[in-house]
């Protein structure tokens, strides 16, 4: 997999920025917003600003506060990956979540589908995590069930050819 073709957290960025000024709003307004306004009814932990406008520069950023964000935008995971079809899918749509819930990765999910693909292709981890441009150990902490990073959970999803929504959950705030 080439970075070209990684999820862009600054065309995310870029689309925070654009949705935020055409609304007139500031950034504390946004952050408020994604923290669950009664306008947006979306529910998310606490996300600082600097979290959110680090997207810029950033090269990795903590999947579940892109989540958040891309809930505030009502966007795809995949709408941010260069080359990516423009409509998105009933499946790359991100799920609703109950009130008093957040949106989250679910790496130990992930890691089972990654598994299965790999034992189904009779792959080593080593040889899964060069085709994903990962690292194989990186690939077996999702077994875990700890947090993911974007761009790279997207570089899975890619090789699994599935939607990011279909390894989401709703969890408690």
């Amino acid at each position: 997999m080439t970075p070209s073709n990684d999820f862009s957290l600054k065309a995310l960025y870029d689309a925070l920025d654009a949705q935020r000024q055409a609304r007139g709003l500031s950034w504390p307004q946004v952050m408020r917003e994604m923290q669950g306004s009664k306008r947006t009814s979306i529910p998310t932990r606490r996300l600082s600003r600097s979290t959110v406008t680090g997207t810029r520069v950033r090269r990795v950023a903590e999947g579940d506060g892109v989540l958040a964000m891309l809930r505030w935008l009502n966007r795809s995971p995949e709408s941010f990956v260069q080359g990516h079809h423009q409509s998105e899918g009933a499946g790359e749509r991100l799920p609703d979540v109950p009130a008093g819930k957040v949106l989250r990765f679910d790496a130990k999910k992930i890691y089972a589908a990654l598994d299965a693909r790999r034992i189904e292709l009779a792959m080593t981890w080593p040889a899964v995590a060069k085709e994903i441009g990962a690292s194989a150990s990186g690939l077996k902490y999702l077994a875990k069930g700890k947090r993911v990073g974007i761009p790279g959970v997207m570089r899975i999803f890619r090789w699994l050819d599935q939607p990011a929504a279909a390894f989401t959950r709703a969890a408690d705030i």
